[in-house]
């Protein structure tokens, strides 16, 4: 019976350092932008293209943030979190990796800003 906890505990120590690996080079953060779609990128990240966005999204194309400091396209690796937001000007905060977000909140932009 102690083999036993010894292993449980073995592999639940090993399966948390390889989830806290997984977040290795992610860092919190906040940014503003467009939530798109993957097929237009940065062409639909403005005010106006919220039904294409829509469209395409629930057509299967993946929701892309586009940022709006530089138009960078960022992948999302969380699709769900965004669901609602197709089209629309968000503040969004979460991780960020290598031109990749694990997105934890979205707020809408106040119009104008």
């Amino acid at each position: 019976m102690k083999k036993l906890v010894v292993i449980l505990f073995a592999v639940c120590l090993i399966a948390s350092a390889f989830a806290f690996a997984g977040d290795k080079g992610m860092k919190a953060a906040s940014y503003t932008g467009y939530i798109t779609d993957a097929k237009c990128g940065a062409n639909g990240a403005a005010p106006g293209k919220e039904a294409c966005s829509k469209k395409c999204i629930d057509g299967g194309e993946k929701a892309v943030f586009v940022n709006d400091k530089d138009h960078s396209v960022w992948a999302i690796d969380n699709q769900d979190a965004v669901k609602g937001h197709e089209g629309h000007h968000v503040n969004v905060k979460g991780h960020a990796g290598d031109k990749s977000l694990h997105i934890e909140s979205v707020s809408m932009v106040e119009a104008g800003k």
